[in-house]
């Protein structure tokens, strides 16, 4: 606890030894995340969430810097950062992407570039035990809310299908037999698929009585002839 005490006095203080923790804790904090973001085969891997922590945290110390070496000069320490904090959601916007599931995937990713150049900002001022806390969080939520997120996904009544009919014949017979087995549809698009050839694609929200029954449901799909292929989104 003495070391920790220390540790965080020299972070506190605009020294070289104070900076160069502050940018050793930037390059755990993002490799730490980046490899969660790696072992999920995710666009942004380590090398990004450490170069934009890193980049935070510059951004954060020069603030801290022009401060103390132009005192009595007008300015607002937080411009800097305020830019870091809306210009990263650029870099986030290019991880999202759309399928062609229409499933919408780097939302997670997109959202820890974010909250790493937060925490990037927070350590590049000095602000360690606060960073250290959120930090601490952000390794849960990704962690440990994640398994429960698939969980409810796993026991969830309503779920999303991706089918691939064999013609436009097929879709009403689906629907039929839906009906027939007492599964709510409720909601249906179907497309034209970009394979010459290749009957309609669809994705299908539907809801089941009993959760139970959702894997053979599913394996039941896959036995009619008119479905080319179905999978659980």
């Amino acid at each position: 606890m003495a070391f920790w005490t220390q540790l965080l006095d020299v972070a506190h203080g605009f020294t070289i030894l104070g900076i160069t923790i502050r940018f050793i804790f930037s390059t755990i904090v993002g490799t730490t995340i980046g490899i969660d973001r790696e072992m999920k085969n995710r666009s942004a891997g380590i090398k990004t969430h450490v170069l934009v922590c890193l980049g935070a945290c510059m951004v954060s110390t020069t603030s801290q810097y022009v401060s103390m070496a132009f005192q009595g000069v007008n300015g607002d320490i937080n411009r800097l950062g305020a830019q870091v904090i809306s210009g990263v959601g650029f870099l986030g916007v290019g991880t999202i992407l759309v399928t062609g599931k229409n499933q919408v995937r780097g939302l997670t990713t997109a959202a820890g570039l974010w909250v790493c150049a937060c925490v990037g900002l927070a350590v590049g001022i000095g602000f360690i035990e606060g960073a250290t806390i959120a930090f601490l969080f952000i390794i849960f939520t990704l962690r440990v809310l994640n398994l429960v997120d698939n969980r409810i996904h796993m026991y969830a009544r309503d779920f999303e299908l991706y089918i691939e009919f064999e013609n436009t014949k097929s879709v009403r017979l689906f629907i039929e037999e839906m009906h027939k087995k007492e599964i709510n549809i409720y909601e249906l698009n179907v497309n034209k698929s970009d394979i010459k050839g290749q009957g309609p694609i669809a994705i299908v929200r539907v809801g089941i009585g009993n959760i139970k029954d959702r894997p053979g449901f599913i394996d039941k799909l896959r036995e009619y002839e008119y479905i080319s292929f179905v999978e659980e989104l």
